[in-house]
Parts: structure tokens; sequence; C-alpha cells
């Protein structure tokens, strides 16, 4: 592979004119805005709406949800959608940075100047990029973390429960993610032409993998998790369980006070592994009856195989990347066209040329996401279709009205809005709206 790539580089100021790279450019900066005019527009869009139901309660709302709790919600809504803005412009400034502008190119040949070429410059590539990106993004994290959750009752972590948060999941990545890397790059380069299949399949075995090991060894670095103690509620999840034909590893209660007061209920893991895990947050809100009509919603995505469909899809599309990947890899338009140079002229002291492998891979990352907005509202319409089916088998095998008393507390703890813009919501939504979800409850509060 390293010789069809030195071959191909050696070739492609001939065969990929500066036209070629700069009608590239072109694509993508018009994607690119493009992009950001309908996020900007659709956040404006957001925050008026929301603005404008602020002062009453929805009829269909107004004797379970107080006025100060749907204001509250409006607050959070448009703090937090207000807060995105400011993400899209930072992370906009990264990307031009990072391409355009030539900071990827830049930091690329300092290190092929300081190592060479060869695996440990394109290992420490990846990492050199991960760590800037990650020191970047620091300020933004720590204001939405201890400002914004802060102020609106949420966030229960102290600064250093934070640090410690990072340095764990800073050497996860190291341990996990370094090797996966090297691995992949080693393929890209010694795999031939369709290196991009192999690539997948160690992608795919590896996700499958963190499926198996992520609840017995990952997460409990993070949380702790303790048997379900509450004799009636796991004598209500049992029996619903049976009546649904479920099976898991255990039920589990996760301190996830610790760091936060929203709350939540999941199913993890992967076949003999899997396991239901409330949040104590959940179970210190919810009624026995709301927690059961709660789990009869997940077990209503896996009795209708939401879970895998959305595996299968996900592999599908990471098939389609890799493949795309595979061909974009070895042309100089696509690596010019993003501000960067391919290392056309060979190392300094030896002329060889370097492997681009590396500089590939952070490219296609740094560009997908301009690309994956325009299907975004499609996959949220399907999650959305999938909820309306386990919301519809919760009601089947529990009581309706405890569903939607329990989903009504979640919005009002989680402070969701209950006046979503609904455009915005068919563009970004997974979870359709509480007046949607009622309404094809049949209005199960009366």
């Amino acid at each position: 592979m390293a010789a069809i790539v030195a071959d191909d580089l050696h070739s492609w100021p001939m065969s990929n004119p500066l036209s070629v790279s700069l009608l590239f450019t072109l694509v993508f900066s018009v994607l690119l805005a493009l992009g950001l005019l309908a996020r900007f527009w659709l956040a404006t869009r957001q925050i008026r709406h929301v603005a404008l139901h602020r002062g009453q309660v929805p009829a269909a709302f107004a004797q379970n949800i107080s006025l100060a709790a749907h204001q509250k919600a409006a607050d959070y809504t448009i703090t937090k959608t207000r807060f995105g803005l400011l993400e899209l412009a930072w992370g906009t400034v990264a990307l031009l940075g990072w391409t355009l502008l030539g900071g990827l190119d830049l930091l690329n040949q300092l290190l092929l100047s300081w190592m060479g070429g060869g695996m440990a410059q394109q290992v420490t590539l990846l990492l050199a990029f991960a760590l800037i990106s990650g020191v970047l993004d620091l300020p933004l994290t720590l204001y939405q973390t201890f400002v914004i959750e802060e102020r609106f009752g949420f966030n229960k972590m102290s600064l250093r429960l934070w640090l410690i948060d990072l340095l764990k999941s800073s050497a996860l990545g190291l341990l996990i993610g370094l090797p996966l890397a090297a691995l992949i790059l080693w393929l890209m380069g010694a795999a031939g032409q369709r290196w991009w299949l192999w690539a997948w399949c160690v992608w795919t075995g590896f996700n499958l993998l963190l499926l198996l090991i992520y609840p017995s060894f990952i997460a409990p670095l993070f949380n702790k998790f303790k048997p379900l103690e509450d004799v009636a509620i796991r004598a209500r999840v049992t029996a619903l369980m049976q009546r649904c034909g479920f099976a898991a590893k255990g039920l589990f209660v996760m301190d996830g006070s610790k760091r936060s007061a929203h709350a939540n209920a999941y199913f993890t893991g992967f076949g003999a592994s899997k396991r239901v895990v409330f949040f104590d947050t959940l179970l210190a809100k919810l009624a026995p009856g709301e927690v059961d009509a709660v789990l009869a919603h997940e077990l209503g995505h896996f009795k209708h195989r939401h879970v895998l469909k959305r595996m299968l899809s996900l592999f599908l599309m990471s098939l389609l990347a890799f493949a795309l990947l595979g061909g974009l890899s070895t042309q100089a338009w696509f690596f010019n066209g993003l501000g960067v140079q391919p290392n056309l002229l060979g190392l300094p002291r030896t002329g060889a040329l370097a492997p681009t492998d590396a500089l590939a891979l952070l490219l296609f990352a740094l560009t997908l996401p301009v690309l994956s907005f325009f299907v975004a509202p499609l996959m949220a319409h399907y999650s959305r279709r999938h909820e309306f089916q386990a919301d519809a088998y919760a009601v089947a095998h529990s009581s309706g009205a405890d569903l939607a008393s329990a989903l009504l507390k979640l919005y009002e703890d989680n402070a969701s809005t209950l006046t979503p813009d609904p455009l915005y919501v068919r563009v970004y939504y997974s979870h359709p709206a509480a007046s949607e979800r009622l309404a094809r409850m049949g209005g199960a509060l009366g």
C-alpha cells in the first residue's frame, strides 16, 4: 500500500490540477456557510418561539405543570440555545483554523521536521490534534457545567470531581484510542487498496467489544452501581420483564446525583452483559408505577428491535464513511482543497515521501460533520418514530397514565420546554415534543 500511495502522490500534481482543489475548497466553503446559516436560523426560531410562549403554560399541561416550572424550562432552553450559537461560532473558527487557514498543515510540518515520517509521527499527529482540540474546548465545557448547569440547579459536580473525570477519560482515550488508531493507520499503509474494508471490520469489532465490556469495566470507573434494593419497585420491574419476555443480568441504581440533578434510566451492554440501570435521581422522583412505565418504554425499544436497527444503521454508515475515506485519502485535491500540503516534496533529510494517512483521517473527521448536518433531520425523524412505537408498547404493557405522568415529571425536572419550535423539533429532536407524545397516547393524563 505504501508503494501504491507513493506512486499516487507523485502523479497528483499532473492528474489533479489546481482548479480541482479550488473547486473542492469552494464546495466545502458553500456547504459550511449553508449549514451555518441554517443552524443560526433554526436557533433564532427556537429562541423566539420559546420566549413567545414563556408567559403561559399550554392548556394541555396547565393542571400538571406550574407556571414557575414552565418559565424555568423556557429560560433554560433559551440559555442553552444561545450557548449553542457560541459553540457553533467557536467550532467554525476552529474548523477553519485547522483546515483552510493552515493549522493542521503547520502542525504536520512541525512534527515531520522533528520526527521524520513513519508511524510514530502519525500517531503523534493524532495525539497532538486531540490534545490541542481538547484544550480549545475546555473553556466552553467549563462554562456549560459550572455556569449554565449551576445556574439552573443541575450541576452537582465539584471542580475536583470534574478534573478527576477528565483525567480518567483522557487516560482511557490513550489506553484504548491510541492502539485502535495505530492499528487503523497500519492497515491504511499495509492492507492494500481495500484497507478501508479491513479498517471497518476492526472498527465494528471494537464497538461490539465496547458494548460488552462497558457495563462491567468502564462505567464503574466513573459511577457507583448498586443492586436495586427497593422491594416494591424490584417486584414490579421483575414482573414486567417476565411479561415482556425480557431477561437482563441485573437491575442497578447509579449514583447520577453525584454529578447532575437530571434523571434517566437506560439499558446498557450487549447479549449476556445487558443490564438495566436507574439513576438514583429518577427513583427519587417517580412513583413505582411510573418507574414501571418508563422501563416498559425502554423494553419497547428492544421489542421493536430499535437498538439492533440503530446499531446496523451505524455500522452501515460507518462502512460508507470508510469507503469514502478510502477514495479521498489518495486524492491530492482533497488535501490541497482543505489547506494541507500532502507531503509531496519529501522529507528534509531523506527525500522520501511521508505517509499521509493520519492527515487523511483528521481531515475526514473535521469535514464529515459539515456533510452530516444535512442528513441529520432524517435520522432524527426515525428516532422520533421509534419513540412513538416504544410509547405505544409501554401503554399496552403498563399504565398509560403512569407513563404520561412520568414523562411530565421528567420534562419538568430536566427543564425541557413544552413549547419548542415545530421546525426545530423536526430537524434536531431525537424525541418527540411532549404535546405530540401525549396526543399519541390519547391524552392519558385526562
